[in-house]
């Protein structure tokens, strides 16, 4: 009796790949075709499977199937596979065009083979790839999210031979590379091509004190490393946001520097008992894992700014930048003397930083920075942190007041009067500014803050906004660049205003681009739906933009685009003008 091998189950990652015209050329050529076959899987295919940790698992004829352990692995191995077709076309026909599919779904193990729904799916979603393109299922799209670098085009939900319920599908092609080659850019260069400038990635600092409610101060004061770092020029420091991913998550120090684009990363931990604080830091060489420099503090708690400083300045000596006089002194400012104040100003802003933008966020960040300004009024970063609180409210309606938005440039000119040279402080500025309408202002105010802090993401931002709805919308491209380099894991609110400024630019195809893109990543989003339909009503497709509408209603059924349309401070009304012209070619109510 033969032996029965043994079948399971597992999740998996399947490519399958064939040959476009094959019959065809056998017909003509044979031995050509065969010869070309071997040369294109010895000298391309396999090695591109081996790189990305495929296993083949059969050639099925002129097919090939292939099994990933990663998704994102497989659709890495698949783009590379088909650039590399393209860069190597034989100008006399008789190279190697593949359709490629890829899946990610549940399949069986028989022995080295493996069969099943997966299989299936990967390689209908591989006959309906274009030729030399890529075909993806839904599924993956979502799980490889922004881990490449090319923007897969929706395709819709199209019905396959033997699968019984409808695929949607996503495709890509390498001649989209070059329309979308800008776009892609913006979201950072490989990591390799980053790494000419002194870069770091600070990771939040562990907290060991014991204490969950004392994780604001550790955050607190990984915050606080980070925006000393950020006032030197000659350094490249990426922002809080994408840093603050990987809290509490165990991670290769390498795999941080490759998503990040650093040279290196600063971990550690903080212990806080009473007066006293613990801190351990160890800087690491991201390409090697090595350390570059490592120490630990004992501390009185009232020495916990002179501390910060020798950190910064050991890390600047390990990465050797070099600092300015006027650096130095920024970096080596005390900015209160009392220590509880600064305790508050912590506690506040974490709340304000935080995940959850609720109301109770806001009332305890406002008592907490109200606080701190009792215990100290020349304290100047509690008043920003009031502006900002309610310029907060003003947006969102925390609080039911009417007059958020005079007290939070009431505070902001607090703010800049007890520290003229605070970046944070110009930053709120500038926010104010915006709401105001006053975009002139609103760039003198980012201006002045990226000054004092260079890598300030957040005042790039804003500069780049103003750029956008103040008339010279591709002059901003260059600010949502650089903030996309400082900011690469959070980017996606910046597709939008890629997106945006392509708008109102009038490149619509670009900002269609920018808008999927951002879409992909932020499935929930009404604004970029609604900028999506105006963009797409200028290109006269109008069955696109009405599901996408049938999209945005489900997300969020009180969007108003007049609504949307009114809070944008728009320097030339001909600008606004021609993006409701997009949207009203739809036949949609506003």
């Amino acid at each position: 009796m033969a032996e029965r091998v043994q079948s399971d189950r597992r999740l998996a990652a399947i490519l399958a790949a064939d040959v476009v015209g094959y019959s065809r050329m056998m017909g003509a050529d044979e031995a050509g075709t065969l010869a070309a076959l071997k040369r294109h899987r010895e000298a391309l295919f396999n090695p591109a499977v081996t790189e990305h940790n495929g296993r083949v698992v059969k050639l099925i004829g002129d097919g090939t199937l292939v099994e990933f352990s990663s998704v994102v692995d497989a659709v890495k191995c698949a783009i590379a596979i088909q650039r590399a077709v393209k860069e190597q076309d034989e100008p006399s026909g008789k190279g190697v065009t593949l359709r490629i599919g890829v899946n990610l779904g549940d399949v069986i193990i028989d022995g080295d083979d493996i069969y099943g729904d997966g299989v299936n799916v990967a390689a209908r979603l591989e006959s309906i790839a274009e030729p030399g393109g890529v075909c993806i299922a839904s599924i993956v799209n979502e799980s490889v999210g922004r881990r490449v670098d090319v923007a897969f085009k929706d395709g819709g939900e199209v019905t396959v031979k033997n699968i019984d319920r409808p695929i949607r599908v996503w495709r890509w092609h390498p001649n989209s590379d070059s329309v979308a080659r800008e776009l892609r850019q913006l979201a950072g260069e490989p990591a390799a091509a980053r790494r000419e400038q002194a870069s770091i990635a600070v990771l939040p600092f562990d907290n060991m004190s014991g204490e969950p409610q004392q994780e604001y101060f550790s955050d607190g004061i990984s915050e606080d490393i980070i925006t000393d770092l950020s006032k030197i020029a000659g350094l490249l420091v990426i922002a809080r946001n994408s840093s603050f991913t990987y809290k509490g998550k165990s991670v290769d120090i390498r795999t941080v520097g490759r998503e990040l684009g650093v040279t290196a990363v600063l971990e550690g931990s903080i212990r806080r008992a009473g007066n006293r604080v613990r801190i351990t830091a160890q800087l690491i060489d991201a390409a090697s894992g090595t350390h570059l420099w490592a120490d630990r503090y004992d501390r009185e708690l009232t020495d916990i700014f002179a501390l910060q400083d020798e950190v910064t300045r050991r890390i600047v000596e390990a990465l050797r930048v070099t600092l300015t006089p006027a650096e130095s002194a920024r970096i080596a400012q005390t900015p209160t003397e009392s220590m509880e104040a600064h305790d508050l100003f912590l506690r506040g802003r974490e709340a304000l930083l935080g995940t959850q933008s609720t109301k109770e966020m806001f009332e305890l960040a406002v008592g907490c920075f109200t606080r701190a300004i009792e215990l100290d009024a020349d304290y100047a970063e509690p008043y920003a942190g009031l502006a900002h609180a309610y310029n907060r409210d003003f947006q969102n309606n925390y609080s039911g007041r009417t007059d958020s938005k005079q007290l939070s440039a009431h505070f902001v000119k607090l703010a800049l009067e007890k520290g003229p040279d605070l970046p944070y402080a110009h930053y709120i500025a500038a926010l104010v500014k915006f709401w105001e309408r006053d975009l002139a202002g609103c760039t003198n105010e980012a201006e002045k803050s990226l000054a004092l802090n260079p890598n300030f993401v957040l005042a790039m931002g804003m500069r780049a906004f103003a750029k956008i709805y103040g008339g010279a919308p591709l002059d901003a491209i260059p600010d949502i660049e650089r903030a996309m380099r400082l900011d690469p894991l959070v980017g996606h609110l910046y597709w939008h205003f890629i997106g945006s400024a392509h708008l109102v630019a009038g490149q619509y195809e670009k900002a269609v681009e920018a808008f999927r893109q951002r879409i992909r990543l932020v499935s929930d989003t009404d604004l970029s739906r609604g900028f999506l339909i105006a963009a797409l009503g200028h290109l006269g497709e109008i069955e696109e933009a009405r599901r996408v509408w049938a999209e945005l209603k489900k997300v969020n059924p009180k969007y108003s685009f007049a609504g949307h349309m009114g809070r944008l401070p728009f320097t030339n009304p001909a600008d606004a003008d021609r993006i409701r012209d997009g949207f009203a070619k739809v036949g949609l109510p506003d």
